[in-house]
C-alpha cells in the first residue's frame, strides 16, 4: 500500500556546511544578488566572459546574460560614471576596479560625486553603487597591484567602507552592500580570495556596520581588517604562549567606525594596537589610535600601537615579506609596553 506524504508544511532543510573559499562566498554574494533583485547589474573590466582576474564573476554572465553582467572598456573613470548615471535611473550597479590602484583614475568621480550625490540633492537622490576593490599585498603582485588605498576611502565623507576577511564575512557583507541605498567602496583581501572556511551559504554574520569580537582577552585588544586579521589571530595564539590573553577585534567596516564595540573592549583590557598593511604616516591607523585615545584615555595604560608597513611605495615582491607586518613583529611591538604600570 502506498502512503502519500504531506510536505507542504515542513520545515526546510538547512543548506550542507561546505569548505568555501571567499573568492567563491563573493561570487555567490553576486549570484544571489542578481537572481533576488533585476536592478542589480555587474561590469567591470574582464567580469563578464573571463569571469574578473581572480574569477570571481566567473559564470554569471552565462547564467544572466549579457544584458546583466558585461565587460566595460578599460577606463575606471568611465565605468564610476557610468554606475552614477545607472544608480540616479532606479539601478544597482556593483562595478570592479580589478586592483587597487586601477581605481585611481576613477578618484575624481568616486569622491566627487558618488560621496556627494545624497547629501548634494538634500536626501533626495540616492546612489546604491557597490564599488569592489581588491587591495593589499602578498600575492607577489607588481606595481599598481597590491596597494592599500584604504585611507583615501575613510577620509571621504559619504562612502561606507567595507572590508571582510573570511568566507562567511565576505557573503555577507557583500550582501548587504549591494542592498544598501548609500554607496560602499567593498575592499576584497586579495591574498584571502583563496582561504577556505566551513559555511553554510546563504549566511548572515551580524550587520555590517559592527565590528566583530574573533577572541577573547584580558590583557590587550589587537585590532585588525582585511588580511590582517589573520596575522593578528596568529598573534594572539603566540602571546598565549608567553602568558599573554590577546582580544582580536576584527573591525568589518572601517567607515562608520564602530567606537562602542572597539572602546568596550579597549576600556577591558587598557592596551590596544592596530594592525594594517597601509603605510604607517597618515593611515587608518592614526585615526583609530585618535579616536580610541579621545574616548578612552582615562582607561589606558599605555599608548596605543601601529603595527604597519613602512613609509615607502609598495617594494617588488622579492621583498614584500620584510613589509609586511608578521606576528614577530606584532609581539615585538606587545613587548614595548612597559607592562608594570
Amino acid at each position: 500500500m502506498s502512503v502519500e506524504v504531506d510536505t507542504s508544511t515542513r520545515t526546510p532543510s538547512a543548506p550542507a556546511a561546505e569548505a568555501v573559499t571567499m573568492a567563491k562566498a563573493l561570487n555567490r554574494a553576486l549570484r544571489d544578488s542578481l537572481a533576488e533583485d533585476d536592478t542589480v547589474l555587474i561590469f567591470g573590466e574582464d567580469v563578464g566572459r573571463l569571469g574578473g582576474v581572480f574569477r570571481v564573476t566567473e559564470g554569471l554572465r552565462a547564467e544572466f546574460g549579457s544584458t546583466r553582467v558585461w565587460d566595460s572598456p578599460l577606463a575606471e573613470s568611465g565605468i564610476i560614471g557610468t554606475a552614477i548615471g545607472m544608480a540616479m535611473n532606479g539601478m544597482r550597479p556593483v562595478v570592479e576596479m580589478q586592483f587597487d590602484a586601477y581605481a585611481y583614475p576613477a578618484f575624481e568621480q568616486i569622491v566627487s560625486h558618488v560621496a556627494k550625490m545624497r547629501n548634494r540633492t538634500k536626501g533626495r537622490v540616492a546612489l546604491p553603487i557597490t564599488i569592489r576593490i581588491p587591495y593589499a599585498g602578498d600575492i607577489g603582485g607588481v606595481e599598481h597591484h597590491s596597494d592599500s588605498s584604504e585611507a583615501y576611502w575613510t577620509s571621504t565623507p559619504g562612502l561606507t567602507v567595507v572590508t571582510p576577511s573570511n568566507p562567511a564575512d565576505a557573503y555577507a557583507l557583500l550582501r548587504e552592500s549591494i542592498a544598501s541605498d548609500d554607496p560602499v567602496v567593498f575592499m576584497e583581501p586579495k591574498s584571502r580570495y583563496w582561504m577556505k572556511e566551513t559555511v553554510s551559504l546563504p549566511v548572515a554574520t551580524g550587520p555590517m556596520h559592527r565590528a566583530q569580537v574573533l577572541r577573547e582577552g584580558t590583557d590587550a585588544t589587537l585590532l585588525a581588517y582585511g588580511p590582517t586579521v589573520r596575522t593578528a589571530l596568529d598573534s594572539a595564539e603566540a602571546g598565549a604562549e608567553h602568558g599573554l590573553s590577546v582580544e582580536v577585534i576584527d573591525l568589518r567596516t572601517l567607515s562608520p567606525f564602530d567606537d562602542e564595540t572597539v572602546s568596550a573592549s579597549v576600556r577591558k583590557t587598557s592596551r590596544a594596537a592596530i594592525i594594517h598593511e597601509a603605510a604607517r604616516f597618515g593611515g587608518y591607523g592614526a585615526e583609530v589610535a585618535a579616536r580610541l585615545t579621545e574616548r578612552n584615555f582615562t582607561h589606558l595604560s599605555a599608548p596605543i600601537l601601529r603595527i604597519t608597513g613602512f613609509d615607502v611605495p609598495y617594494p617588488s615582491p622579492k621583498l614584500e615579506e620584510y613589509f609586511l607586518p608578521t606576528v614577530e613583529r606584532v609581539l615585538d611591538a606587545l613587548e614595548s609596553w612597559d607592562w608594570e604600570l
